[in-house]
């Protein structure tokens, strides 16, 4: 039953009972009925809306899977062809506090960035040539730490 049909049977009821008005209980009664039936029709007319906006929500996110379609043909992207991590790397570079750090790979040269989480897990695979990258920084001083900043600037 809708909102509408059980304020309807509402007030229904509350004639059927012949509320007299003119007592206190019989003025908050119809007040309250009163309000009631105003929420009532406000919630309806809500609903209204929010029913316009989802089918023109559906309407945008046709239009925009048609738009994707027409632009990325999927002849034209061939993962297999591109130099992306794989699904197994689980690296997120989303987190705007940790602190990113440059390496370059010694057999290809590629410059890779890595965060403290990866340097952690003690290795990576270059994404270029698939070498096997380790990180070795628990026997490392301040002093190395020092040179390595100096020969950066």
């Amino acid at each position: 039953m809708k909102l509408t049909e059980k304020m309807s049977y509402l007030k229904g009821l509350m004639d059927g009972l012949e509320i007299d008005s003119s007592t206190k209980e019989g003025r908050i009664l119809n007040q309250m009925a009163e309000l009631l039936d105003e929420m009532v029709i406000y919630i309806d007319d809500m609903q209204s809306q929010i029913d316009e906006i989802t089918d023109l929500c559906d309407e945008i996110s046709d239009d925009i899977d048609e738009i994707k379609d027409e632009i990325y043909d999927e002849d034209d992207f061939d993962c297999d062809d591109c130099e992306c991590f794989d699904d197994d790397d689980e690296y997120d570079f989303d987190n705007d506090d940790d602190e990113l750090y440059e390496i370059t790979c010694p057999t290809c040269g590629d410059t890779i960035l890595i965060d403290e989480g990866m340097i952690e897990e003690g290795s990576i695979n270059c994404p270029n040539c698939d070498e096997l990258l380790e990180f070795d920084y628990e026997n490392l001083t301040i002093e190395d730490f020092e040179s390595a900043n100096s020969d950066e600037d």
